[in-house]
């Protein structure tokens, strides 16, 4: 197979194992970063990242932190697959009249690869947020309690548990992601699942039109000019760096995402009846600056994921295990 055309099974496999790696090695971080977000002001249940990450692991324990993970090991696959796959293919179709690609043409390609990988995004983000963001709540209810309480207290939303409580009394045990996604589906259909879709894809489109651009001239900088190919370590921290800028660059329309998306409400926080309304009320009610909660965590998350990423999609794991070319560390 020539090496300028795209094996697609090849890249499936390279997003797919790039994914699955890096969620199990950052996904703590990922559910920091979620509580982060949706911590109002006033409300100091967690007071940085990583007390955030001592807190969940004292109460919940050391899985606690990887609450949420399932849907995400399951869903990430074909998300980065899609989006790598995604963004090779539109970066060869752009190119195909032979005369390369220009800033512009990259960034169209982040572009068509980031619409591509909402039909997934979206709903795994729904499913996940709704698991990650079940312990702040429950961390809430906790201090609301008497201290007397010795009953364990849950995710009280009606989507979360299959006590329908309301209010801060202890419920029956929380419901898990297929189940929450069962219940979506029953009463709203697909726009349950899929509630967020606007969202997801004003955060995802332009990190793709920002990340993919980024690595690409910053891999080109570290290029062997006999082979045309970068070293592991540039690889590594070009994806590093790249998925740093984009990470926190798009970090505002992430926060509208996440509150967006949660639905279950902790003690007198606001609802949002949309898009314009969530970015609204958080400009009013907590200001300029809770647009960037979770911008640290984010960044820890996406480096190495998309670091990570790019390491298993230039070294070609794909295309070895394909026999599609020979296995090398360059």
């Amino acid at each position: 197979m020539s090496s300028n055309k795209i094996s697609l099974p090849a890249k499936l496999i390279n997003g797919g194992a790039a994914g699955l790696i890096g969620v199990t090695c950052v996904f703590p971080i990922d559910l920091a970063k979620t509580r982060l977000q949706n911590q109002r002001v006033g409300q100091r249940t967690y007071t940085s990242m990583v007390d955030c990450l001592i807190k969940t692991l004292r109460s919940e324990g050391y899985f606690g932190m990887y609450r949420g993970a399932a849907v995400n090991l399951t869903l990430v696959t074909p998300e980065k697959a899609i989006k790598l796959a995604a963004n090779d293919f539109f970066r060869q179709y752009l190119s195909k009249n032979g005369k390369g690609l220009n800033v512009f043409k990259e960034m169209l390609a982040g572009c068509g690869a980031g619409f591509c990988q909402v039909v997934v995004t979206t709903p795994m983000e729904m499913l996940k947020i709704q698991l990650q963001d079940a312990g702040r709540l429950a961390a809430q209810q906790r201090l609301i309690l008497p201290s007397s309480s010795s009953t364990k207290v849950v995710a009280t939303n009606p989507v979360l548990s299959r006590a329908y409580n309301v209010g801060p009394s202890a419920v029956t045990r929380p419901m898990s992601a297929t189940q929450i996604a069962k219940d979506l589906f029953y009463s709203q259909g697909f726009r349950g699942l899929y509630k967020g879709l606007g969202a997801t894809i004003l955060r995802d489109v332009p990190f793709s039109v920002i990340y993919f651009p980024l690595f690409a001239n910053l891999n080109k900088l570290g290029q062997n000019p006999l082979d045309g190919k970068a070293s592991f370590l540039h690889s590594f921290l070009s994806g590093c760096i790249a998925g740093s800028v984009a990470a926190v660059a798009v970090n505002p329309c992430d926060v509208i995402k996440t509150r967006f998306q949660s639905l279950h409400r902790g003690a007198n926080e606001e609802t949002y009846s949309g898009i314009v309304d969530c970015a609204r009320k958080i400009w009013v009610n907590e200001g300029p600056s809770a647009f960037l909660k979770g911008s640290g965590c984010r960044a820890l998350i996406i480096a190495p994921l998309f670091g990570i990423a790019q390491v298993i999609y230039f070294v070609g794991v794909g295309e070895f295990l394909l026999g599609f070319s020979r296995f090398e560390v360059y």
